[in-house]
């Protein structure tokens, strides 16, 4: 068995140089990206067909893959708080009208929730029209393993109380535990902890200008130097998406996979469906939906890659200020889409198992009462929704326990999870970008020379 690791771990190794060479040759990012999926996909594959999934060659071998996929994972992670944290102060001190930030924040969050709230209602429909029941799924002793996590990790803590109560979770007692990523909640009581900070700025502008100017100073420098950190972290993207993919593929029950085939597939048609509602609001609102397509494919094809709306955040601002979106709100849509109002994870996903699992506990999933209250729940619940891995499951968590939902069912879908999880996130940051262009077409603020310019060009500089 060693000698079979070892050549996997060999084999590893040269896929790694071959991306390595390619960065040598200046690559694009996104073709490196894709050549690291590619790769990935193909030697998970390979390792399928000489090996079952829970071999332990299989086992040994993705052990060891993991320093490069998951290592990749927990640096993303390393920087997602400090990111947040300083790119909604930096949002503050870069607004051009500071009278204008309640109307900004209004109109990107009302974009957010509301949009959340019609993912929402597509994922009932998908969830309706392909038939989807909970009771149809074979649950495996992985499925059931994981039900019975969820339920004990997050059932005791959920239990009994109200959406009031769950609410006020968001909120920061301690900015600095918060700051650490301790709870389930802690992005949005880092970006309610920075908000607060940047009202405070507002106030000192009014005030005493020479302080304020002090802070806008300082908060630029460690602006540039958070993003040079993230600069470094996203070089290792091709890497990190080669592991992750390479285990992902090697590790995926393909039986599984084909069982639940038919949730994969609504899944795909409710996200498909809302991203294109998101080019038909750019469409409405004047703007050139092919344009915007043409200049978020990067950013969207690394969400899509890498599952993380946290690591997407820097080419999620660089993508909006090359579509004409000022600083201030390319920096607040990119921020608060981390946390509020995702899409995929926190709108298509919770609504889709909702219905999914209503049927076990005798309800009517079809009844007007529970899809007006299903689709307000969401829409409230998607306060709060972690940016990087685990946060739809999460929001899932949340809605069906304020729906008095059985959480331990969210287990159901593990088999699929990471498949499905790409195109959330994709999607994710998607709405979080359409919030800032139409949010900065509406204030007078695009720059419509710059949105109908042709560059398309996002790269992550040396």
């Amino acid at each position: 068995m060693l000698g079979y690791v070892l050549l996997n771990i060999a084999i590893m190794l040269v896929l790694v140089a071959v991306l390595f060479y390619m960065q040598k040759k200046h690559m694009s990012f996104t073709v490196r990206v894709f050549t690291g999926l590619g790769l990935g996909v193909v030697f998970g594959f390979v390792l399928q067909f000489f090996s079952s999934p829970d071999s332990e060659v299989i086992a040994s071998s993705v052990g060891w893959f993991s320093i490069i996929g998951s290592g990749y994972v927990k640096f993303l992670q390393m920087i997602v708080m400090p990111l947040v944290f300083i790119s909604i102060i930096s949002a503050f001190t870069k607004l051009k009208l500071t009278n204008n930030i309640g109307k900004v924040s209004t109109l990107i969050l009302g974009i957010l929730i509301g949009t959340t709230a019609i993912a929402a209602a597509i994922g009932i429909g998908s969830a309706t029209v392909f038939n989807l029941e909970a009771v149809q799924i074979e649950q495996g002793q992985a499925e059931m393993d994981r039900g019975i996590q969820l339920e004990e990790k997050f059932g005791a803590s959920l239990e009994g109380k109200t959406m009031p109560q769950q609410i006020l979770e968001f909120f920061p007692a301690n900015p600095f535990l918060d700051l650490t990523g301790a709870r389930s909640t802690s992005t949005i009581a880092v970006v309610i902890f920075a908000a607060f900070l940047g009202f405070a700025f507002i106030g000192i502008k009014r005030k005493q200008p020479e302080h304020a100017e002090m802070f806008a100073k300082i908060v630029d420098v460690f602006y540039s130097l958070i993003m040079r950190v993230v600069t470094l972290i996203l070089r290792l993207t091709p890497y990190g998406i080669l592991a992750i993919m390479t285990n992902t593929v090697a590790t995926s029950d393909l039986d599984a996979i084909y069982k639940l085939g038919k949730f994969v597939i609504a899944s795909y048609v409710a996200l498909i469906i809302m991203f294109l509602i998101h080019l038909l609001m750019l469409s409405l609102s004047g703007l050139s939906p092919v344009k915007y397509l043409k200049k978020a494919f990067p950013v969207l094809t690394f969400a899509f890659t890498s599952r993380s709306s946290a690591g997407a955040l820097p080419l999620n601002i660089k993508t909006q200020k090359q579509l004409g979106v000022s600083d201030g709100i390319a920096n607040f849509a990119g921020s608060f889409g981390l946390s509020i109002g995702q899409n995929g994870c926190a709108g298509v996903y919770p609504a889709m198992l909702a219905v999914m699992v209503a049927p076990t506990v005798g309800i009517n999933p079809l009844s007007p009462s529970f899809i007006v209250t299903l689709i307000l729940v969401v829409a409230i619940s998607s306060f709060g929704v972690a940016g990087v891995g685990g946060g739809a499951t999460f929001a899932a968590l949340i809605v069906l326990s304020a729906m008095d939902l059985p959480v331990a069912l969210a287990g159901v879908l593990i088999s699929v999870e990471p498949l499905i999880d790409m195109g959330r996130t994709a999607l994710n940051v998607s709405g979080s970008m359409t919030a800032g262009v139409l949010t900065s077409k509406v204030t007078g603020d695009l720059d419509k020379d710059t949105f109908f310019n042709e560059s398309t060009s996002i790269e992550v500089e040396a």
